[in-house]
């Protein structure tokens, strides 16, 4: 079960890190990289510890501002969670 439910509004791009990122309480950072958000993951994960959050966002908003990207929505494949 995720941690908590975030809006991507609600998380800081990290130039640095070059993706998103969200406090997490053992006090490294929640990370998710604009790469994934296209290929439609929701899931921020911290590097430090097991914890992960579930990141609220519009996927048409990350498809449609790189017009590079060929990552197409219709062609995911869905993702089996055990």
């Amino acid at each position: 079960m995720s941690y908590d439910d975030v809006e991507i509004e609600d998380m800081q791009w990290n130039q640095e890190l070059q993706a998103y990122t969200y406090p997490c309480p053992c006090g490294d950072l929640f990370q998710i990289t604009k790469e994934d958000l296209r290929l439609g993951e929701e899931i921020a994960r911290c590097p430090s510890c097991s914890l992960y959050i579930t990141v609220i966002y519009n996927l048409d908003d990350f498809i449609a501002s790189d017009s590079n990207s060929n990552v197409q929505p219709s062609k995911q494949q869905p993702v089996a969670v055990a």
